[in-house]
C-alpha cells in the first residue's frame, strides 16, 4: 500500500481546516471559561480570602500579603474562586479588577450549562511588583485540560488580588462577546 500524497493545495485546504477546527475548540473552551467566571451555581457565602497570618514586610495594611509564598497562594485562591461556577456573582465581581464595570456581563452570563463544566487551575504565579502578577494558568473541562499554557494577570486592588480586568476583556474577546465599556481598546 502506498502512503496517501496530497497535492500541496490539497494539503494546504486540510492543514486551514484542522486549524480552523483547533481554533474554534480554543474558542469554544475560552467561552467556556469566561462563562464559568461569570455564572453562579452554587450557594456559597463566604468572602474573597483575607491572610489570617501576616509577616513584617509582606502585606499591605488589612489586606492579602503582597510578597511571597502567601501572596502567591491568595493569587492562586482568589483565581480559582473567580472562575468557579460555585462562586455567587457578587464575589466574581470583588475578584475581578474593576470588577464593577463588568457586573452586568457576568450577571448576564449567569446559569450557562458550559460553566458548570469549566474552571481554571493557576500553574504558576510570577510576581512582578507589589500590585501585579504574571499567572499562567489551564482551562479546564470537566477537570480535563481543554486549553493549557494561557497567561494572564492578577492585580492587586483594595487590598486584595484579583484577575485582571485585561484578562477578562482577552477572553470575552475569544468568545466574540461585544465587549463592554470596562475593556480598554
Amino acid at each position: 500500500m502506498q502512503p496517501l500524497r496530497l497535492s500541496p493545495v490539497a494539503l494546504r485546504a486540510s492543514l486551514r481546516a484542522s486549524s480552523a477546527r483547533r481554533l474554534s475548540v480554543g474558542v469554544l473552551l475560552a467561552a467556556g471559561l469566561v462563562l464559568a467566571g461569570c455564572s453562579s451555581s452554587g450557594t456559597t457565602s463566604s468572602t474573597p480570602p483575607t491572610s489570617g497570618s501576616t509577616s513584617s514586610s509582606s502585606s499591605a495594611p488589612s489586606g492579602e500579603p503582597t510578597a511571597g509564598a502567601s501572596a502567591t497562594s491568595a493569587i492562586e485562591a482568589n483565581w480559582a474562586k473567580f472562575f468557579s461556577a460555585k462562586t455567587p456573582v457578587d464575589q466574581r465581581v470583588a475578584l475581578l479588577q474593576n470588577g464593577s464595570q463588568f457586573e452586568s456581563i457576568i450577571q448576564s452570563q449567569e446559569g450557562s450549562p458550559l460553566a458548570s463544566q469549566a474552571s481554571a487551575k493557576v500553574t504558576h504565579v510570577t510576581l512582578t511588583g507589589t500590585s501585579q502578577a504574571s499567572v499562567s494558568y489551564d482551562i479546564l473541562l470537566k477537570g480535563k485540560t481543554a486549553l493549557g499554557g494561557q497567561t494572564g494577570e492578577a492585580v492587586y486592588q483594595d487590598g486584595v488580588w484579583k484577575v485582571g480586568d485585561t484578562s477578562f476583556c482577552g477572553l470575552l474577546t475569544l468568545e466574540g462577546t461585544k465587549l463592554p465599556s470596562g475593556c480598554k481598546g
